[in-house]
């Protein structure tokens, strides 16, 4: 494999100063040809305790802080973001792999984070004491939002920068301070975000980077300084963090897996329903919890749908993202490849139908997979029931609204749906049936700082996002005191 020229990069942050990692080295890989691109060294047991040790110490003062002045923070930090924005959006497609329009989008998320939670803290909603009316005149009670303290944030591969922005913006709008460990196989964009929050004058401590694999990101969920773990991952890994937390009772917040489903009723637009199809399938390589890859669709629409599918997907223009006609980046490294092949090859063997796709892309040297579509896949877990991560959708008819939600809640999991459909009111009936966490109606798969993001089942435990992925980092406490009418 050809292998490009190739960089060191300082992947630990301790009291703002930058250091070499002490521990084992990765390379880091360019996912669109295969080549190297960086060497990063991973943190070392003590350098995570050092770490920890950092926020710590920084815990006291920063959590003294008044929400204004962390707010002022939050949006210095959004408007280098912005300023930064063509370097941000390179690391991305570079690292990840990413077309040009996802990875711009990937950076407009991360500004409109920084700057919601810059919001919240201004105006000090959610984070200023308030009044409690109490039955009784003669006593008084005040609620205050605390912060839970230092906090483990683990964040993984497909979004990076983005992921990391739900976590990291709200628990310090809510006063903690943090211990960040990226995911091994993209580090450059996250890098690159502290480099630039550290530009906006960021109090030594208060965010600690630690680069590294699984061992790095066990050192952090153990420590006996971090307060709260912030998870987002496989179910499998986010499941051995459950147990590891559960002793100490460490606050646990878990984003998970999906199994999302696309549901054409027989009064949808068709254009419209293969638009969100693809995007909701293939978006990111299909490389997202919330990839809709369990379509169904009226049994009236069902051929003209699979039709269009097909087409649209045969169209997709897969290569180099610096191309401004890419449409579909590749899977993020070779294992993952092996991974979705082998889901692929499951199907095959269980007898569903595949209708294009199904073979990686031959071309610059990379891990691209060709958009897939199956149907007849309903009776093949691989590719039904697990989820998959790469751009793999199946396809079935349904012959009634009670039978698309009856399959939506047939899994595990319950992150999101999307529904088409002509009639917004029975659109909504429908929604109101279905065990997830988010539903878009005749819309793309929109996330907005200001609604929460989360699942029922095995999708996760908690919600990011909005005034719920504040709370994820605050504990309640109530004080009341005797009093009289005069004092009143």
């Amino acid at each position: 494999m050809e292998k490009t020229s190739s960089s060191q990069h300082r992947g630990v942050l301790i009291d703002n100063t930058w250091m070499t990692g002490a521990g084992e080295s990765f390379d880091v890989s360019n996912p669109v040809t295969g080549g190297l691109i960086a060497l990063v060294k991973s943190a070392s047991t003590e350098q995570v305790d050092a770490a920890a040790r950092a926020a710590q110490r920084a815990f006291s003062d920063w959590r003294q802080t008044a929400p204004v002045e962390r707010g002022a923070l939050l949006r210095r930090i959004a408007e280098q973001v912005e300023g930064q924005r063509a370097r941000l959006v390179a690391l991305q497609q570079l690292n990840s792999g990413k077309p040009g329009i996802e990875a711009g989008l990937d950076v407009s998320d991360v500004v409109a984070t920084f700057n919601y939670y810059a919001d919240l803290c201004e105006s000090g909603d959610g984070l200023l004491p308030q009044s409690v009316a109490l039955p009784d005149d003669g006593f008084c009670a005040t609620l205050e939002r605390v912060p839970v303290g230092v906090v483990g944030l683990i964040v993984p591969w497909n979004f990076p920068m983005v992921t990391t922005s739900w976590k990291l913006a709200p628990a310090l709008a809510a006063g903690c301070t943090v211990v960040l460990k990226p995911s091994e196989l993209t580090p450059l964009a996250e890098i690159a975000l502290m480099e630039v929050i550290l530009e906006a004058g960021l109090p030594a401590g208060v965010v600690n980077l630690v680069y590294g694999a699984a061992a790095v990101g066990q050192a952090v969920v153990q420590h006996k300084a971090v307060a709260k773990v912030s998870f987002t991952g496989s179910n499998a890994t986010g499941q051995r963090i459950l147990q590891s937390c559960a002793p100490r009772m460490q606050r646990v917040s878990l984003e998970l897996g999906g199994k999302s489903s696309l549901l054409v009723l027989d009064d949808a637009d068709l254009d419209k329903s293969i638009e969100l199809a693809v995007a909701g399938a293939f978006f990111n390589a299909g490389q997202m919890c919330s990839a809709t890859s369990r379509v169904s669709v009226a049994r009236s629409l069902y051929a003209r749908f699979i039709d269009g599918f097909v087409a649209v997907a045969k169209g997709l223009r897969h290569s180099d993202p610096l191309d401004e006609d890419t449409t579909l980046g590749p899977i993020i490294s070779h294992k993952q490849q092996q991974m979705v092949m082998s889901r692929i090859q499951s199907g095959v063997t269980d007898g569903a139908r595949l209708l294009t796709g199904g073979a990686a892309i031959a071309g610059l040297g990379g891990y691209a997979i060709a958009p897939t579509i199956f149907t007849h896949a309903e009776h093949s877990p691989a590719l039904w029931q697990d989820e998959i991560f790469g751009p793999v959708a199946c396809v079935r008819s349904i012959d009634s609204d009670e039978e698309a939600i009856a399959v939506a809640n047939d899994s595990d999991y319950g992150l999101v749906a999307t529904i088409v459909s002509g009639d917004v009111e029975r659109a909504r009936h429908v929604a109101g049936a279905l065990d997830v966490g988010t539903v878009w109606i005749n819309t793309p798969q929109l996330i907005f700082p200001q609604t929460g993001w989360g699942g029922f089942k095995h999708s996760g435990l908690g919600r990011e996002l909005g005034p719920w992925g504040l709370q994820a980092f605050q504990e309640l406490r109530h004080t009341v005191l005797k009093t009289t009418m005069e004092s009143l």
